[in-house]
This record gives structure tokens, C-alpha cells and sequence, in this order.
């Protein structure tokens, strides 16, 4: 009888290594989700910065997108 529990209990022990993966993997992909919301979120916010970075690279002058009252269409930003 002792010798099954030895026997169970050294396969436990030699089995950690998968369930260590099983855990990476799913930290990997918490983080994966976390990753693709933030960039969903901060998109249009990184598109618009970028932008007007490099509109400001080429010298010239970035004029904000103001749509007109009532107005609920997006108006693109222009470079001049």
C-alpha cells in the first residue's frame, strides 16, 4: 500500500511540467486579450496622434476635424 502512494505521488510530482504550460498558455492569451482591447479602444486615438505627428515631420500644419452643428458625420482632419 505504501509503495502505490510513493508510486502516485512521483507521477504528481512529474506531471507539474505540463500543468506549467497549461498555465504559461493561458496567461499568454490573457494577455493576447488584453493587448487586442487596448488597441481596439485606442485606435482612432493613436490614428489621429500619428497623423498629426507626421503632418508636423513635413512642416506643414495640422488642422483638426470640426464637424458642423448637428452634424453627426465625421469630418476628416486635413494637413496643410
Amino acid at each position: 500500500m505504501l509503495a502505490f502512494f510513493s508510486n502516485a505521488a512521483a507521477r504528481v510530482r512529474r506531471d507539474e511540467k505540463g500543468a506549467t504550460a497549461v498555465e504559461y498558455g493561458i496567461m499568454v492569451a490573457l494577455i493576447a486579450v488584453v493587448i487586442i482591447v487596448a488597441v481596439t479602444l485606442l485606435g482612432g486615438n493613436l490614428t489621429t496622434t500619428f497623423d498629426k505627428v507626421a503632418c508636423q515631420v513635413g512642416g506643414k500644419t495640422y488642422t483638426a476635424a470640426v464637424p458642423a452643428s448637428g452634424n453627426t458625420a465625421a469630418v476628416a482632419a486635413t494637413c496643410l
